[in-house]
């Protein structure tokens, strides 16, 4: 099992680490997103998965307003509507959908919107010396700040130079350290995050794969970027 899935399997302990993995820095200011993902957080529309669940309002219409759950297909079923494929759709795709399902044999001229009230499948993991360790979803752009802020901040006596923030790039296995002190302070520009990613503050096995940089170099001006290996 690879770090990041291990990292997925819970959301309420540090990570573990495979035995050996080893760190190869990358000469870059930040990790770089999710292969195929837009750098314009306007081009990346929030796209709906298995078991979210969606609030679906037709104007006019009370009957056909409600709350649904994507079923594990990826799919939801509405009155008139029928049955609609929703997964990996935007919610304004969605509503379209709706709305041209609907129109004229049921409703002369349908508004539907369709707003996502709680997400399982775009989250970030926060895990370490945060108030409130968890899986919290990622709608929007979300930064690594705003993502420990969600948290409910950090803890007394975390570790705000020990952030570590874990990312599949394609096929490939990432790993960041960052410290949030001198984000804080405007060092440098405090990251954006991704859906599936995972951070973890505080000492964690996944800082100590930094230990021989860090001990060669220990006043750091910017973050580590490295790949993972076995």
């Amino acid at each position: 099992m690879g770090i990041m899935a291990a990292a997925l399997a819970s959301c309420t302990s540090t990570p573990p680490l495979e035995p050996g993995p080893h760190i190869t820095l990358v000469q870059a200011s930040e990790l770089p997103p999710p292969a195929g993902t837009s750098p314009d957080p306007a081009e990346r529309p929030y796209r709906v998965g298995p078991f979210d669940k969606l609030e679906i309002s037709v104007f006019g219409v009370p009957e056909l307003s409600q709350t649904l759950q994507v079923d594990a297909s990826g799919r939801i079923s509405l009155p008139l509507a029928g049955s609609i494929d929703a997964s990996n759709r935007s919610p304004e795709d969605i509503a379209t959908e709706i709305a041209g399902r609907l129109r004229g044999r049921y409703v002369r001229d349908p508004q539907v919107s369709v707003n996502v009230e709680e997400t399982v499948s775009q989250v970030v993991t926060v895990d370490g010396q945060v108030q409130e360790p968890g899986l919290y979803p990622v709608l929007g752009r979300m930064t690594l700040m705003r993502a420990v802020a969600t948290a409910k901040g950090t803890t007394e006596f975390a570790r705000l130079d020990d952030v570590v923030l874990f990312r599949r790039v394609g096929d490939q296995e990432m790993v960041a350290l960052y410290n949030l002190g001198a984000i804080r302070r405007g060092t440098y520009p405090d990251p954006e995050v991704y859906a599936n990613d995972v951070i973890v503050v505080g000492d964690s096995p996944g800082r100590r794969l930094f230990r021989d940089v860090l001990q060669a170099s220990p006043v750091l001006v910017g973050p580590l970027i490295a790949l993972l290996q076995r």
